[in-house]
């Protein structure tokens, strides 16, 4: 078989215009391979094997919007050409590509996938030992003052210290409960809403202001940047919103990805996304790395095109080795 599976939250759910999901499978298409998509619901262990119900799809035409960081696609983005109960083992290669909080489900997932008995992307194991929001704080020399704890006491002490910081859950995701938290009678009922009056862990970051310049996306591939975009705070939210220009690739950039090569290579980890900012690392992004669809609708670029292809080629030689995601 020549084919990749995806496995996905529901097709139905996915953004055609936008998701960074759809964009890895309309480079799989295109370059020749077969795209077979699943939930987590259809992953089954049987004699020993790991199987799925999967559909095979063909996705629909589409450009750039131009000017924008959307595609422009029917309403209707794919069709379904076959459904079929298969040996994951038969696939080239899975991509595992459902959205976190690593929660009961997304480890169940991954521990399925250990049995795939093909390279999947990103490795189940390496999903597992790499906290996005967490990991960073091992470089605390790369990172912005932090703080992790519910303690309202300890938070507040730090927001004290800092001035102003960003608390977000260490289990969050998407941008859902992130808190602007500045050192005035407004902090503690903020930290408290944050915390839920304590019962939550959550990381409290120093705010930076450099972040008016951008918050910078480094695409990673095999620990390697293959591309960088700016993200900026909307106009009326403090958050950062969706990619509006290319991204110079610096020196300080190159120094964070030193530092996180040799994790990402040990663990498995093939696609990446590096949030920085001033310098600065933020988080590091590896249960379903995003933006790459967005900036090549943006800057014409073939991001989706070129892991796909550099994917497809490793997978062909043979097996994983202790270092790196493919022998």
């Amino acid at each position: 078989m020549s084919g990749v599976l995806f496995v996905t939250d529901p097709l139905g759910g996915l953004l055609a215009d936008v998701d960074a999901t759809i964009g890895l499978m309309s480079a799989t298409q295109d370059l020749g391979f077969d795209v077979w998509c699943c939930e987590t619901a259809d992953l089954i262990v049987a004699d020993g094997k790991l199987h799925v119900r999967a559909h095979r799809i063909r996705l629909r035409p589409r450009h750039p919007a131009g000017g924008d960081h959307r595609w422009i696609v029917d309403q209707t983005w794919f069709d379904e050409v076959d459904a079929a109960v298969l040996e994951v083992a038969a696939f080239d290669l899975v991509q595992l590509r459902i959205d976190p909080p690593v929660d009961e489900r997304y480890l169940h997932t991954t521990y399925l996938l250990d049995l795939a008995g093909t390279p999947v992307i990103n490795r189940p194991e390496g999903i597992r030992a790499m906290h996005e929001k967490l990991i960073a704080l091992r470089f605390p020399e790369l990172c912005p003052p932090t703080h992790v704890g519910a303690d309202l006491t300890g938070l507040r002490e730090f927001v004290a210290s800092v001035g102003t910081a960003v608390v977000k859950p260490v289990d969050g995701f998407a941008g859902l409960d992130v808190w602007l938290v500045g050192n005035n009678h407004a902090a503690v009922s903020l930290l408290e809403s944050a915390t839920r009056g304590g019962r939550r862990q959550v990381i409290a970051q120093q705010y930076l202001p450099a972040v008016e310049h951008g918050n910078k996306r480094l695409f990673l591939l095999d620990a390697e940047i293959a591309g960088a975009v700016l993200r900026r705070p909307c106009a009326d939210d403090f958050r950062i919103g969706p990619p509006v220009a290319a991204a110079e690739i610096d020196d300080a950039d190159r120094a964070i990805v030193a530092a996180l090569r040799p994790h990402l290579l040990r663990h498995g980890i093939a696609l990446a996304g590096l949030d920085v900012i001033g310098g600065r690392l933020i988080e590091v992004n590896v249960t379903c790395p995003g933006g790459m669809h967005k900036t090549d609708a943006l800057l014409g670029t073939k991001l989706s095109h070129t892991m796909v292809h550099h994917l497809a080629e490793s997978s062909r030689q043979s097996t994983f080795q202790a270092e790196g995601v493919f022998k």
